[in-house]
């Protein structure tokens, strides 16, 4: 059965089949669409031939993605009165721009407090010249939206926003703009920045950055914004290659070059530096789908009630939630982690796992058992076979009130498929796992990397990388079938793009958890700018409550003893928990990260040293930057001459 709606909402709906085996592939067919709007957009043929998706549906075997639709439909029985109907919301006229304004941190350049624009001057001046179009072209839409509802508060124009942010003297040049594009104003900029050998964008006026720093095809340049390369390589030859190809070999070998100043991954920023690689990511983003033609619209689920406890249906928060009471600072559902767990115990050399599926009556009734007995302790894991849990894992993902895939963005990870190039699409989904609640991103991880330890047994259990992600994808793309009136041709080519996203998920996947060098280099401008803004302010206040030689006498009290007497070329490292709690350390070319932490670990006291290397890390802390956890091949000197002002600290990723 399905849901339909009078409104002009979408509906979630179940799975439903219409029978037959006269589908595309001579499969068993049944509508399980996403409602994409295609009356405003390019025959799905001619949308998917520009990424070669296309091209793989002859060689990708379709028959192991509807084997599973069929088998989700079993699994759901009768039960389809128990599917909550979810509707996604139709916006209003610039309703959603202003959500989208509000998501990327830029709330206040509308709305009452639209006149308070000075606290958006920091974050506009780091933004790139395709960042800042994507914006602008949001706030003008919003501006006329408020001005036909006669909203009575102010309404700034665009043009004046980013007027006061390149009149704002803490001008930084977007490190990513083509020479070709660039105003007198940015070259300014540009000029302004050199002047602060401290902190670089790595721009050279006389070259575009492409030009400046060559990358090889398979190489993914994270030091310049996605929106600028492609802006850069429109309708160029290079824009073109890595189109066709379905089978696993064919996927590009893709790798990050190093960084001599440290890869950043998910989870090495402070909360407060994330917000701000969230707010960018965004924009990075829809510049990123604009640039390519491709639309990008953020979807939004009406609130319904959901079940406030349990283990299938509850939302992964509320799960969290009673998880982290019984072992406190869990991220990853108990439930989650135990079915993987059975499913490994015996042995990923199973062939058909994953693809083979239990019974359904069997399934429903050891859901209810351990929908009673789990918490307790009372189930009895032994009556599990290892099918069983497999299909009970793709059944925890299936029946999340949500997807796992978030329904704010669920389409938009469809839409990759869209994109022209193989490398376009790794980088927009890079940006979206940015984008993807923590909860979400943290279970997404651990079921890819337990897919990916499947399938490095493909020689045993005949699941490939293919195979894999066919069987996957209806289980994380499809949530319940998104209701639409779409043709089987346009349903067999949304099955495949899924399969190909799900395939570049799991291959690419230790990419995707990267932040990208360009937005980091952002939030560290974004830091010191403000850093400069409140000592401005602060220096005001002090010359109207203290005399001159006051002031001198605090400065010299907030310098520390070590600050006072490290000499040039050396930082003092800190290390509370180790034996050694302090220790100077010389900055040569080749010293690492992992380096100053294994001569911290080689100094033992009296103490038997307990914590391994891998146990600790070396973070910078301060400066432009919250806090961030070094990776082991971090050059120290460079980073230095990055962040001279941060403080160097050895502890453990859990304290």
């Amino acid at each position: 059965m399905s849901w339909r709606s009078g409104s002009r909402g979408v509906v979630l709906t179940a799975y439903h089949p219409s029978g037959g085996r006269d589908a595309p592939g001579g499969r068993r067919s049944g509508q399980y669409t996403m409602n994409h709007d295609h009356s405003k957009k390019t025959p799905d043929g001619a949308s998917f031939d520009r990424s070669g998706s296309q091209d793989s549906l002859d060689e990708l075997s379709m028959d192991d993605y509807w084997k599973e639709l069929e088998n989700i439909h079993e699994t759901r029985g009768n039960n389809h009165e128990d599917q909550v109907a979810i509707v996604v919301k139709e916006p209003d006229e610039g309703e959603l721009e202003e959500e989208w304004l509000k998501e990327a941190g830029l709330s206040n350049l509308f709305g009452e407090s639209s006149g308070d624009s000075q606290e958006n001057v920091v974050f506009l001046s780091t933004l790139t010249r395709t960042q800042k179009a994507a914006v602008e072209k949001r706030v003008e839409t919003v501006t006329q939206t408020m001005r036909k509802k006669n909203k009575q508060h102010q309404i700034p124009d665009v043009r004046d926003i980013f007027r006061l942010q390149n009149d704002s003297k803490g001008k930084v040049c977007d490190g990513n703009e083509p020479s070709t594009a660039k105003t007198s104003e940015n070259k300014n900029e540009t000029q302004d920045e050199t002047k602060d050998p401290k902190f670089s964008l790595g721009t050279d006026d006389k070259k575009s950055p492409l030009e400046d720093m060559p990358f090889p095809d398979t190489d993914i340049n994270l030091e310049i914004s996605f929106a600028e390369q492609a802006a850069n390589l429109k309708d160029s030859s290079v824009g073109k290659m890595y189109k066709g190809g379905g089978g696993d070999t064919l996927l590009p070998n893709f790798r990050l070059p190093k960084d001599k100043t440290g890869t950043t991954k998910i989870g090495d920023l402070a909360p407060q530096d994330m917000k701000k690689v969230c707010s960018l990511a965004l924009i990075e983003l829809t510049a990123l789908y604009e640039i390519l033609g491709t639309e990008f619209k953020q979807q939004k689920a009406v609130k319904i009630k959901t079940k406030d406890s349990g283990l299938f249906g509850v939302p992964l928060s509320v799960l969290l939630e009673q998880d982290q009471k019984k072992v406190p600072g869990t991220k990853i559902p108990l439930i989650f982690q135990k079915l993987i767990a059975q499913i490994e115990e015996a042995t990923l050399e199973t062939e058909g796992l994953l693809r083979i599926p239990g019974v359904a009556t069997r399934i429903k009734s050891l859901c209810q058992e351990l929908e009673a007995k789990f918490y307790e302790g009372t189930f009895n894991w032994e009556n599990v076979k290892q099918h069983d849990a497999a299909s009970l894992l793709k059944l925890f993902i299936r029946e999340l009130p949500q997807p796992l895939l978030t329904v704010e963005y669920l389409k938009a990870f469809q839409d990759v498929q869209n994109l022209p190039t193989k490398k376009q699409q790794l980088q927009a989904l890079n940006l979206l796992v940015l984008l993807l609640p923590e909860a979400n991103r943290d279970t997404l991880k651990v079921l890819l990397e337990f897919l990916q330890r499947v399938i490095d047994h493909r020689d045993k259990n005949k699941m490939t990388l293919k195979n894999v992600a066919m069987v996957m994808a209806p289980n994380l793309f499809t949530f319940h079938g998104l209701s639409s009136k779409t043709i089987e041709q346009s349903e067999f080519v949304m099955a495949a793009g899924t399969a190909n996203v799900m395939r570049f998920m799991i291959q690419y996947q230790k990419l995707l958890w990267t932040i990208p060098k360009f937005i980091v280099n952002q939030v560290r401008k974004q830091n010191t700018e403000s850093q400069k803004k409140e000592k401005r302010d602060k220096t005001v206040k002090k010359l109207l409550k203290k005399m001159a030689y006051d002031r001198e006498k605090h400065e010299k009290q907030e310098k520390t003893p070590n600050d006072a007497d490290v000499p040039q070329g050396v930082i003092r490292v800190q290390a509370p928990h180790l034996s050694k709690v302090s220790m100077a350390i010389q900055l040569t070319e080749e010293l690492k990260a992992s380096d100053i932490v294994a001569r911290f670990l080689s100094q033992k006291s009296g103490n038997v040293q307990t914590l391994k290397k891998e146990d600790v890390f070396l973070y910078e802390i301060g400066g432009n930057i919250g806090e961030r956890c070094l990776d082991d091949d971090t050059y120290m000197k460079d980073l230095y001459q990055l962040n001279p002002n941060a403080e160097w600290v050895i502890k453990s990723k859990q304290s």
